[in-house]
Order: structure tokens, then sequence, then C-alpha cells
């Protein structure tokens, strides 16, 4: 026997007890996750001797000289920089290429379309640390036998970050095209326009959502990424989340300015968030 189904544009009404479980539940979520940013809040914007101290949840006294002294601790501006710089080229990139490839694999039947895919997928199972080496020994040869100085510079980060998000953007996106209605792609056909005009005046639009989604992945990736960043960098090209790390091994840890480098360094990624959430909303509940 099957269950009712509600009738279309009919609201259903919630029961108490799940109304007051939604109300706990939701409110302990909130409390666990904006703790932290709190504390890293209030640290950034103490004196010295009070983060050393017994933390309290409301601080004692408030200076702004943290934000003002961690430019010049640690060369905040330029770390800032070259992060920008290195997530939007990483993320530019990685949802340019993965547009194109994802739309072969969903739209055309070549020759080990199916490999290509498992191929793209199994690359995720592999930990960063097996990939690193080799990688490093490949930018090394480049160097060494054409000159072309990947260590050290924003491309060779920025290819490092391709090659780990690209392939995350190409699933998502090939499931996402493949669900696109082929009819409108043949009205767009008939009224003559060809493959390529056809994805970017018909496909992309639909798939905005999807595209907002993978390419806050690809940010997300590339803005706070210490590893690869950490070997692949020098101090001209370090990004915030290497520079982040200085502050641990200066002689003297200046707490509240590695707070406060802490709250700025996090203001360009969630500035982007924020600009895009409605996409973003839409590309992680309904695609399309």
């Amino acid at each position: 026997m099957r269950a009712p189904r509600c009738p279309a544009g009919v609201a259903v009404r919630e029961g108490a007890g799940f109304r007051w479980f939604r109300r706990v539940a939701l409110t302990v979520v909130a409390l666990f996750t904006a703790a932290p940013l709190w504390v890293i809040v209030s640290s950034s914007i103490v004196p010295p001797a009070d983060v050393r101290g017994p933390f309290h949840w409301i601080p004692r006294s408030v200076t702004l000289a943290p934000y003002l002294d961690t430019w010049a601790t640690t060369g905040l501006g330029r770390s800032l920089v070259n992060s920008v710089v290195v997530a939007a080229a990483a993320t530019a990139a990685s949802v340019v290429v993965a547009v194109f490839a994802a739309y072969a694999i969903a739209r055309f039947d070549f020759a080990g379309r199916r490999a290509f895919g498992l191929l793209v997928l199994s690359t995720q199972v592999m930990p960063a640390m097996v990939v690193f080496l080799p990688l490093f020994v490949v930018y090394a040869a480049f160097d060494r036998w054409w000159g072309i100085g990947l260590i050290g510079s924003h491309g060779g980060l920025i290819l490092t970050y391709l090659a780990f998000s690209l392939p995350v953007c190409i699933w998502v996106l090939t499931g996402v095209f493949a669900d696109v209605r082929r009819d409108l792609e043949d009205a767009a056909a008939m009224d003559g326009l060809g493959r390529v005009g056809t994805l970017l005046r018909v496909v992309l639009p639909i798939a905005r959502p999807a595209l907002a989604a993978v390419a806050v992945l690809s940010f997300a990736l590339a803005w706070g990424e210490v590893m690869m960043a950490s070997v692949l960098t020098t101090q001209d090209t370090r990004t915030v989340a290497v520079g982040l790390q200085s502050y641990l091994s200066a002689p003297s840890v200046q707490w509240n300015q590695l707070m406060a480098a802490c709250v700025i360094s996090s203001i360009p990624a969630v500035a982007g968030f924020v600009a895009i959430r409605r996409y973003l909303m839409r590309g992680w509940t309904h695609p399309l």
C-alpha cells in the first residue's frame, strides 16, 4: 500500500516537537560554529598581555593596534596579493578548461570516453603527498632542461592547484551538462548556432549555479592550501596561508596580530562567497 501523497501546492505543517528539536539543533550548531570565530575576533582586538592571560569572552580592553601592526610584521599585504593572483587565476583556468572538457564528455561519444571519465575521478582518491614529489621533480626538470622556472613562481603554484581542482570541476560539470535538455541545444542549432555558440549562449546560462559551486571549490582549495605553497613559493611569492605560519616561527608569537591577520585574510574569501551566494546555494541544492 502506497503512502498518501501531499497534494501539490499544499503546505505541510511541522509538529510542535519537531519545531523545538529544529530550533535546539540549529542553535547548538550555530553556537558550535560561532564560538571559534568569536575567539579569533576577540583575541585580535586586545593587547598582547590579555591574549597570554586567561581568556575572557568579553574583552576587558579593546585596541585596533594588532590590525595596524600585522601589516609590517610579516608582509601581510604582499601575501594577500599573491593569494588573490594565484587563487583567481587557478579558479578561472579550472572553470574554463572544465567547461569544455565536461561538455565533450557529456555530449560526444569518442574512443576512451569512459576510461577518461574514470581516470579523472580516480585522481581524487590519491593523497596529495603522493603527487607532490613527482610534481616537484617535473618542475625541476622544466627549469633544468628548458629554463622554465616554475618553482618559486606564481605560474608553478597555479598549475599545481589547477591539477588538483580540475578533476573535481570536470566531474561535477559533466553531470550537470548531461542533464541539460537536448532539445534546447537542437533549437539553438536550428537558429544557426554552432557547438561553441550553443555551449556559451544556451548551456552555460542554465548551468550558472553549478559554475559558481565549482568556482568556490577551486578558490577555496587555492586560498587555504599550505603544503604545496610552503615548498613551491619564495619570500616574494608566498601566499597568505604560508605567511600566517611565519608568526609561529617568530621568537615571540604575537597572538593578537596572528588573529588579526586571520581575520584580514578571510575577508576576500568571505566577500567572494557572499557575492555569489545566490548561485552557490542553487548550485548545491538544484544545479539546473
